[in-house]
C-alpha cells in the first residue's frame, strides 16, 4: 500500500510539474503575443544612460623608445597612438602581410605631423621593438596583480555595469548587450580582407545617435561634447548607433541576447524555419519543374534556389563597386567562380565552386549535382567571359520576391537556418548512443555541429597555440597510459595474491585496484576524446552556427534525452541567451 501511494504521489507531482511547465511556456508565448504591438512599435518607454566611451590615449613613458632608420625619434601623440596599435600586434602574422602593412602605413601617415611625414617614408625602417616590449611587460604585470588589485578592477567594472549596462523598457529592467564603445585600433577583417590594417578611428559623442523615448531622462554626453542626434524611434530596438569608418557600416548598441525582445525574435526566427519544413517538399518540386521552363530567367532562379537549398549559400546582396572586398553570394556568382566536370573522381555532373564569401572567407567545394542542373549551367555559361554574371537575369531582389510568394517570411537565410537545424537533428539521431559515456556523447554532439559548420562554410584559422596545446594534451595522454599500465599490473598482482590467500583483505584489495583501473580508463578516454575533438575542430568555427543557425531547442531536447548537463553544451552567456528554449523544450522536441 505504501509503495502504491508513493507511486501515485510521484505521478501526481510529475503531472503537476508538467502542467506548471506547460503553463509557463503558454504564459511566455502569450506575454510575447500580448506585448507585440500591431503598429510595428517595439516599445512605449525606453530610458538608458548611453554608451561608455573608450578611455583617452595616455602617451607612452619617456623610457619607451621608437627608432626610425636606427635613430631615436619622439612621435607626437596622434602618430604615437596609431604606432602602438601596430606595436601591440608585432608578434601576429597580420603584421607580415603586405596588404596589412600597406594599409596601416597609409593611414598612419595621415595622423603624422608634416615633420614626421617628411622623415618617416618607409615602414621597413621603423623599429617598434621598444613599444612591443613595453606592452608585453604591461600584460605580464596585469597577470601578476594582487588579489586586492584584481578585486578593485572587478568592483569598478561592476559599478559601470550597474550604471550603464541596463535600461528600462516598458517597466522592465533589461540588460544591454554591448554598452562599451570599441576603442580605436587596426582593422583585421576575416580571410584576406583588402582593408586589413586600416585605422579604426576613435568614436566620439559627436558620432553617436541616441535613441530613447521622449518622456525619459535623456542620456548626457561627456562634459563639453554633444550627441550627433537624439531621436525617439520606437519602431527599432537599438539604443545608440554610429557609422564606422572602414566599411561605412552602421554599428548599434542593442539589448543583451537574454532580453525579452531578443528572445522573442530568436523564437520567431526558428518558428519561421520550422514552417518551411511543412512546405519545403512542395518548393523543391516546384524549382525542379522550373529547371525545364521555356523562360531563361525562371531557369536561372530555379538553379540558384537549388544551390541556396542544397549548399546553404547566401543570396549575395548587391554592394557598391570597390566599397568592400570582392565577395559574392549565389545571385552574384560569376563565370570564373565555377567549373563544370561531366565526370570527376568516379562522380558524374560535378560542379566546382571557388569564390570569396562573406568576410572574405574562401568557399571551395566540389559537388555532384542533378543532370538537369548541370545542363542548365552549361547553357548559362554559353558565350560568356570569366567576369560575366552566371545568373545574368537574376538578382537578390527578384529572388527574395519569389521566395516571399512561396512562403510568407521566406528568405535565403530562412533556408540556411532550416537546413542547418534539420542537419543537426538528423546527425544527432545518427551519431548519439545512449550507452556512450558523457565525453563520447559530447563528441557526437560536436561532430553533428561540425557537419552544420561545414555546410555553412564557417571556417577559422587554426589558433596560434594549437600545436602547443595538442602537444600538452598528448603528454597528458602518454602519462595517463603509463598510469593505466601500472594500475593494471597492480590489479594483476592483487588478483594473484587473492587467488593464493582467499581472504577478505585481499578480496577488498582486488576491488580497490579494479576501481582504480576503471577510473584511469575513464580519464584516459576523456583525454583521447578531447584530443580527437580538438583536431577535428582545428579549422572549423562551431560557435557561429550554434548561436545563429541552430534552433537551441534541438540541443536542449538532446541534453534532456541523453542526460547531458546543459552547461556542457552552452556556457553561462549562451544559457542566458537561450533561456526561452531551455524552459520551452522537452526531450521529445522535434524541429
Amino acid at each position: 500500500i505504501f509503495n502504491v501511494r508513493l507511486l501515485y504521489f510521484t505521478f501526481l507531482n510529475h503531472m503537476i510539474g508538467l502542467q506548471i511547465r506547460l503553463q509557463a511556456q503558454k504564459m511566455l508565448l502569450i506575454r510575447w503575443e500580448e506585448e507585440r504591438s500591431t503598429d510595428g512599435s517595439k516599445w512605449r518607454f525606453l530610458e538608458h544612460k548611453g554608451p561608455v566611451f573608450a578611455p583617452p590615449y595616455e602617451p607612452l613613458p619617456d623610457k619607451v623608445k621608437f627608432y626610425y632608420d636606427g635613430k631615436l625619434m619622439k612621435l607626437a601623440a596622434p602618430a604615437e597612438e596609431v604606432a602602438t596599435f601596430f606595436a601591440k600586434m608585432l608578434d601576429h602574422e597580420y603584421t607580415t602581410k603586405d596588404v596589412f602593412r600597406k594599409n596601416f602605413f597609409k593611414d598612419w601617415r595621415k595622423e603624422m605631423t608634416s615633420e614626421e611625414k617628411s622623415k618617416i617614408t618607409d615602414l621597413n625602417k621603423c623599429n617598434f621593438a621598444g613599444m612591443n616590449e613595453y606592452f608585453k611587460a604591461q600584460s605580464e604585470a596585469r597577470k601578476q596583480m594582487s588579489k586586492e588589485e584584481k578585486q578593485k578592477i572587478k568592483e569598478d567594472n561592476e559599478r559601470i555595469l550597474q550604471e550603464y549596462g541596463f535600461c528600462i523598457m516598458d517597466n522592465h529592467k533589461e540588460r544591454i548587450g554591448n554598452f562599451r564603445i570599441e576603442p580605436p585600433g587596426l582593422f583585421r577583417g576575416r580571410g584576406d580582407h583588402p582593408k586589413m590594417g586600416m585605422l579604426k578611428r576613435r568614436i566620439r559623442p559627436e558620432d553617436i545617435i541616441i535613441n530613447c523615448s521622449k518622456d525619459s531622462k535623456h542620456p548626457k554626453p561627456p562634459p563639453g561634447t554633444k550627441w550627433k542626434e537624439v531621436r525617439h524611434d520606437n519602431k527599432v530596438t537599438w539604443l545608440a548607433s554610429w557609422t564606422e569608418n572602414i566599411q561605412g557600416s552602421i554599428k548599434y548598441i542593442m539589448l543583451n541576447p537574454s532580453s525579452r525582445i531578443k528572445g522573442e525574435k530568436d523564437w520567431q526566427k526558428y518558428e519561421t524555419a520550422r514552417r518551411l519544413k511543412k512546405c519545403v517538399d512542395r518548393i523543391r518540386n516546384q524549382y525542379r519543374e522550373d529547371w525545364k521552363s521555356k523562360e531563361m530567367r525562371i531557369r536561372q532562379r530555379a538553379v540558384a534556389l537549388y544551390f541556396i537549398d542544397k549548399l546553404a549559400l547566401r543570396a549575395g546582396n548587391e554592394k557598391e563597386e570597390g566599397e568592400t572586398a570582392d565577395t559574392v553570394g549565389c545571385c552574384s556568382l560569376r563565370v570564373e567562380h565555377i567549373n563544370l566536370y561531366p565526370k570527376l573522381d568516379d562522380q558524374e555532373y560535378v560542379v566546382e565552386f571557388d569564390f570569396l564569401g562573406k568576410d572574405s572567407i574562401r568557399y571551395y567545394n566540389r559537388i555532384p549535382v542533378e543532370k538537369r542542373v548541370f545542363k542548365n549551367l552549361q547553357l548559362f555559361l554559353e558565350n560568356k567571359q570569366p567576369g560575366d554574371d552566371l545568373f545574368d537575369r537574376l538578382n537578390t531582389s527578384i529572388l527574395n520576391k519569389h521566395l516571399q510568394e512561396l512562403m510568407d517570411g521566406l528568405t535565403a537565410k530562412v533556408f540556411r537556418t532550416y537546413n542547418a537545424s534539420i542537419t543537426l537533428q538528423q546527425q544527432l539521431k545518427e551519431l548519439s548512443c545512449s550507452d556512450d559515456s558523457v565525453p563520447a556523447k559530447i563528441l557526437s554532439y560536436n561532430r553533428a555541429n561540425r557537419a552544420v559548420a561545414i555546410l555553412c562554410n564557417h571556417q577559422r584559422a587554426p589558433p596560434k597555440t594549437f600545436e602547443k596545446s595538442m602537444q600538452n594534451l598528448q603528454t597528458k595522454i602518454d602519462e595517463k597510459q603509463k598510469q593505466l599500465s601500472a594500475a593494471r599490473k597492480q590489479l594483476k598482482a592483487a588478483k594473484a595474491e587473492h587467488k593464493a590467500s582467499h581472504d577478505d583483505k585481499s578480496k577488498k584489495a582486488v576491488e580497490v585496484k579494479r576501481k582504480a583501473v576503471q577510473r584511469i580508463e575513464e580519464q584516459l578516454m576523456k583525454l583521447q576524446v578531447q584530443a580527437t575533438d580538438r583536431e577535428e575542430n582545428k579549422q572549423i568555427a562551431l560557435g557561429t552556427s550554434k548561436l545563429n543557425y541552430l534552433d537551441p531547442r534541438i540541443s536542449v531536447a538532446w541534453c534532456k534525452k541523453f542526460g547531458i548537463p546543459i552547461e556542457k553544451i552552452y556556457n553561462k552567456t549562451q544559457r542566458e541567451k537561450f533561456a526561452w528554449a531551455i524552459d520551452m523544450a522537452e526531450k521529445d522536441f522535434e524541429f
